[in-house]
């Protein structure tokens, strides 16, 4: 293709990444046109449904994905699915590239009895339902009669989970948590937050303001159980490396200056357990009882440390499990997939099937290297897939679209009611407005309310 032609690009996936890519395109020497398509109303990804309420700076990244939505060449088509509105087949007929940027949909299991029952969740589930995901403004959370909720997963979205629970109704409305959500997450029958780690504190996914800010809570105590700081040797040899990164260290510090505070008395607890595994649920219809085993490490050939149960076993009484021990990409219809890792197999962004590059078509974010990093690591992730993609462009080995019709016409001939860029300002606007600053928005959750305020209804 001439250099000089617009390149038609459709990026699928309105979250951080699919943004991060969409920017590299548009800064690009050569025309590019950008269509940006998510299967919500709304973008941003997990920015708006996944990162807490109380971590508004946060969300101010937002501003650099709405400067790229204000460029010339960017469309978004909001509440668009693929495999629902339209099909892989759909794009590649209409664009010389597509970019997947759809994220890690599901979540992993833990794979033990009584994981069905009633009161075991997901935590990607939990975060939604308080975040305001119109996926679940319906789901119930039984807080009301619960004392004690046990979060399994050493990583932040544990932690955000724990801290949500520990804080106050009026720190919540000062959030723009879910106002379905507020009344439960305040309720005062929650006494005991409990955070499994089924390794060691050495091992734990936490980042460092994460973890301190636990010890900044007005409402909750966090207890470390000392003997859970003591290091195997394999941990210890590690923490004292040269290879040891700094973010494991600090936490090591932190949960040691935790382990040596007293107790305040406050009116919750914040558990951090280590070396322990939930083996199984009990309870009659749902959950009243979690069995936990404890852990020691072992070393694998490749020189990591493995869990291995003891056998060593206690019983805890909660209400509500949380399983936040990873999120799961799902198979894109007819795009290659590693079911193991739940990843689109690339290289440097370019979908391969076998040794194959898949032509025109790329991947970024959590469904190209899974879910790990931050909102920041996607950057990189997205501008690399854009400079492959721009690469292959000049070297001419994109994808020849075969119809030149705008998919604008093509969704509106299948009835599909999607949502341009100014339909999301709609929604932006009357969402701030419900606020009526005293918070920085109040959500709108259900699928029609967010369509309706998209066309202006209030």
């Amino acid at each position: 293709m001439q250099s000089d032609q617009a390149l038609r690009v459709a990026v699928v996936g309105a979250g951080p990444a699919g943004f991060y890519a969409a920017g590299h395109l548009l800064a690009a020497e050569r025309p590019v046109r950008v269509d940006l398509f998510d299967r919500l109303p709304t973008p941003f990804g997990l920015v708006r449904a996944g990162v807490a309420p109380d971590h508004p700076k946060i969300k101010s990244v937002v501003r650099v994905y709405e400067k790229t939505a204000a460029k010339e060449g960017f469309r978004f088509f909001g509440g668009v699915e693929l495999g629902r509105d339209l099909h892989r087949a759909d794009l590649l007929e209409r664009y010389h590239a597509v970019i997947y940027a759809i994220g890690a949909a599901t979540d992993r299991r833990l794979g033990i009895p009584g994981e069905d029952l009633q009161g075991s969740e997901a935590a990607t589930t939990f975060v939604g339902w308080y975040n305001g995901h119109p996926d679940h403004p319906d789901r119930e959370f039984d807080l009301g009669e619960c004392e004690r909720v046990v979060v399994v997963g050493n990583g932040n979205v544990a932690i955000d989970c724990a801290r949500m629970l520990a804080l106050s109704a009026d720190e919540l409305r000062k959030t723009d948590t879910a106002d379905h959500a507020i009344d439960l997450l305040a309720s005062d029958a929650v006494k005991e937050i409990v955070i499994l780690g089924r390794r060691g504190p050495v091992q734990a996914a936490f980042t460092n303001p994460e973890l301190l800010e636990l010890g900044e809570l007005e409402q909750a105590d966090v207890i470390v159980d000392p003997a859970d700081l003591e290091l195997d040797e394999a941990s210890q040899a590690w923490l004292d490396s040269d290879e040891c990164d700094k973010t494991t260290r600090e936490n090591v510090r932190i949960l040691r200056e935790y382990a040596a505070r007293e107790p305040e008395g406050k009116p919750k607890r914040i558990v951090l357990k280590f070396l322990a595994s939930p083996v199984e649920l009990q309870g009659e219809g749902r959950v009243e009882r979690i069995v936990i085993e404890r852990n020691r490490l072992e070393p694998r050939e490749d020189g990591s440390l493995a869990a291995r149960g003891t056998g060593e076993q206690e019983t805890l009484d909660c209400a509500l499990v949380l399983r936040s021990i990873g999120y799961k990409g799902i198979a894109i219809p007819d795009v290659p997939f590693d079911e193991r890792r739940g990843t689109v197999p690339n290289v440097a962004g370019r979908v391969v099937d076998g040794e194959h590059h898949v032509t025109g078509e790329y991947v970024t974010g959590w469904i190209r290297r899974g879910p790990s990093g931050v909102i920041g690591t996607n950057k990189k992730d997205g501008q690399e897939a854009a400079s492959s993609l721009l690469e292959d462009a000049e070297a001419g080995l994109l994808n020849e679209p075969s119809n030149d019709g705008d998919i604008a016409e093509m969704l509106t001939e299948r009835d599909v009611d999607f949502i341009e860029w100014e339909g999301w300002e709609r929604i932006d606007a009357h969402e701030q407005e419900l606020g009526a600053g005293t918070r920085p928005r109040v959500k709108l959750t259900r699928y029609e309310l967010l369509h309706g305020a998209a066309r202006g209804k209030r």
